[in-house]
């Protein structure tokens, strides 16, 4: 069977399922399973047939039954369990996936795997480790190796085990039970359950992970809590069927707080889908001006040069760095990074490319200096210490500091020697010492910051290891987990969403930011603590999508529960305007111009509201106090120069338009000088202005339409509507 044929009825059985169409999808079943000849399916599909025959009958006879609800919901997800692993059977025949390459070689090499004899191999590398650090370094390596192996065996086994059984469930048990397994070995693990998950359920191993997520080694406990992010976002719908997950959750909520660390995780996977913006932003705008100023920056000088009296003669420029792009740039990326954005993904892209990056498990790996390939340049002199300071930056994500790792040992040794010489001893002490406590910090105390590294670290094996194409990519799909069942009682609530609104407020995430304001604004109305700066957000968000008379609805409830709110009054005022309510958006404008009397946009959109409710000469009075106010203010000057026209104030009309057209003219104003000169009767200089916007225009339908829209005014300046088309045919 064709891999594609195999995914094809797999999904017809999901789908079944999904809308509880048992029977059916038992038939699609028994058809599916025809080239498994696993018969323990077989065996399995069978029982739920018949379990599932027996409790129909009971329904018939009208016999009561409270566990039925919960009974159905067994044989759904025993269902889908079979089909799990039929798809996974027949796709080992035909897939070139290294999932099932790997799975194949196993099977033809009647490899047995146990977890506990591989547990036991790694629990004695420290030892190990020790004992040969007396010997020899061909020794260590030897051990280094070793262990490395184990590591690449222990994660491919778990990854491509679909399905534990109790004793699988055991040994891993033990593994995180162990005192002498190093952390970062579990972790590594604890990455190879989830991607084990992510490519076929196991409740086994989602029990497993929420275990982890209990571990005293902070590392260990946010990755599996990232593991669980992520598993309840694939199988959100499949999780229906296992109360038992839910009433965990609740459980582990009481005793962790797993609300507040599932909902900080929950803004990190947010935050990392905006990579790509930020990588895009890095490459256009940050890093071209960094290089556009690096010459600059070069050559600027401090102290006296030449004439003595000077005191000061550093570059202006530095002085003035924050109000420059440059400096924009700087504090943008500094704000970046504190906020946990990943800035660091353009630079590290094109360092994938290493020997190492070709096994998938070294993608997850907890980043180690005594890796083997890392530790023959650490032995060096000196070396160790100072590539031991720049690696163990906390900005930087496990798979980053490898790449930097191979990076630094590609550079030649003498240039190495004069960049490391170039440090003084006092510097490399404060650096030590500095990075020491950074890392104390960090590993021990910030949870937050290994939840975020370790998606830096996901987010790169999914956009740019080679086999990125035969994985799920979770970070191109639309996360919303406080919508997920198993997790609405501990994120559906207004502390855990009104951070991630606000996040797709700043982002400019308009309807996500809506959607959420909406709910949160409901809550908040339940619980009778409504408060007027959600409101706010709700309208503006709501105004950012153009949803103008849903978003005046939301600002008049801010304005009653915070009344004559300047902002409030002001968005009121836009939306009203934008909807074409000049009368309300005039009352609101004026509330504004109490506030501001001399706000330049303000007096522009009473102008125009003015002039919109036809009372001009009024219009005409703001105008004039916006082009006092404001130096060459070409909207002052349209406004008086189109409300004297329809005023029949043609001089004054003709003179705005002239210094208009002298200064920055566009095509509707050689359209509205036009119809001026006409009603002043100089036809020629009408038609030649005419001409000119006829030429600016992209198509001569577009123009006679503009032309026409202005009829009404032009017959109110006593033109003929007979000559309204001979003027243009005569242009």
């Amino acid at each position: 069977m064709k891999e594609q044929l195999v995914n094809e009825q797999y999904n017809v059985i999901r789908h079944l399922i999904g809308q509880k169409r048992l029977k059916e999808a038992l038939t699609q079943l028994e058809s599916y399973l025809w080239q498994c000849p696993d018969w323990t399916l077989h065996s399995r599909l069978e029982q739920i047939q018949t379990s599932y025959n027996y409790m129909l009958q009971y329904m018939q006879q009208g016999t009561a039954d409270p566990d039925r609800k919960r009974f159905f919901a067994q044989l759904l997800a025993q269902a889908i369990e079979i089909a799990d692993q039929t798809r996974l059977y027949l796709l080992d025949e035909v897939s070139p996936l290294l999932y099932h390459e790997s799975r194949r070689r196993k099977k033809e090499e009647n490899i047995v795997y146990s977890l506990v004899m591989q547990m036991h191999t790694l629990e004695s590398f420290g030892d190990d480790l020790a004992i040969s650090g007396f010997e020899s370094d061909s020794k260590m390596d030897e051990v280094l190796k070793r262990h490395e192996d184990m590591q690449k065996q222990i994660f491919m086994h778990t990854w491509t085990n679909s399905a534990w059984s109790t004793q699988d469930e055991a040994d891993a048990q033990a593994i995180l039970a162990s005192e002498l397994l190093a952390a970062d070995d579990l972790c590594l693990f604890a990455s190879a359950v989830m991607l084990s998950l992510m490519y076929c359920f196991d409740l086994r191993k989602i029990m497993w992970l929420m275990d982890a997520y209990s571990h005293r080694h902070a590392g260990v406990s946010q990755r599996a809590l990232v593991g669980l992010a992520f598993i309840f976002h694939i199988h959100a719908e499949r999780l229906k069927l296992y109360p038992e997950v839910g009433q965990r959750i609740l459980l582990l909520n009481e005793e962790m707080e797993l609300d507040e660390d599932l909902a900080r995780v929950y803004r990190q996977m947010l935050l990392s889908q905006e990579t790509e913006k930020i990588n895009k932003k890095m490459q256009e705008e940050i890093i071209p001006e960094m290089l556009k100023n690096a010459e600059s920056i070069r050559d600027m000088k401090f102290g006296i040069e030449e004439q003595e009296e000077e005191k000061d003669d550093s570059n202006p420029d530095w002085s003035s760095l924050e109000n420059t792009k440059l400096g924009e740039h700087i504090r943008e990326m500094g704000e970046l990074q504190l906020e946990g954005a990943d800035v660091y993904m353009s630079s590290f892209a094109a360092l994938k490319t290493y020997p190492f990056f070709q096994d998938i498990n070294n993608w997850f790996l907890p980043f180690d200096k005594q890796h083997s390939s890392v530790i023959k340049e650490m032995r060096k002199e000196h070396q160790g210490d100072i590539l031991s300071i720049i690696l163990q930056s906390p900005y930087f994500c496990n798979s980053d500091k490898y790449s930097m790792a191979f990076t630094i040992l590609r550079i030649p040794q003498m240039q190495r020697d004069i960049m490391l010489g170039q440090l003084s001893e006092q510097q490399k002490e404060e650096l030590a010492e500095q990075t020491k406590a950074d890392n104390i910090k960090a590993y021990n105390q910030q949870p937050d910051l290994l939840s975020n590294q370790y998606l830096h670290d996901l987010y790169r094996f999914f956009k740019l290891s080679a086999r990125r194409h035969e994985f799920r990519d979770v970070f191109k799909e639309k996360i919303e987990l406080h919508r997920i069942d198993a997790l609405k009682d501990i994120l559906a609530n207004i502390d855990s969403l009104e951070p991630i609104a606000n996040f797709y407020l700043q982002k400019e995430h308009w309807a996500e930011a809506s959607e959420l304001f909406a709910e949160i604004v409901e809550m908040t109305q339940k619980a009778g603590t409504p408060r007027s700066e959600l409101y706010q957000k709700l309208g503006y968000v709501l105004q950012k999508q153009k949803r103008y008379s849903e978003a005046i609805k939301a600002y008049i409830d801010a304005d009653m529960l915070t009344p004559d709110n300047l902002w409030t009054n002001s968005h009121l005022a836009t939306c009203y305007r934008m909807n074409r309510e000049y009368e309300k958006a005039l009352e609101f404008y004026r509330k504004v111009e109490a506030a501001t009397p001399d706000s330049h946009s303000v007096l522009f959109y009473i102008g125009n509201c003015l002039a919109q409710l036809r009372q001009y000469e009024e219009a005409l009075k703001y105008f004039f106090k916006l082009d006092y106010l404001e130096e060459n203010c070409l909207k002052a000057w349209r406004g008086i120069a189109w409300c004297s026209f329809v005023c029949n104030k043609h001089e004054q009309s003709t003179r705005y338009y002239e210094k208009i057209i002298a200064y920055k003219p566009a095509q509707i104003d050689f359209l509205n000088a036009g119809h001026v000169a006409w009603s002043a009767g100089d036809l020629p200089k009408a038609a030649s202005l005419y001409t000119k916007a006829k030429s600016l225009s992209p198509t001569k339908d577009a123009f006679v339409e503009l032309f026409y829209k202005d009829k009404k005014y032009l017959m109110k300046q006593g033109i003929a509507e007979e000559d309204i088309p001979l003027m243009l045919d005569l242009i």
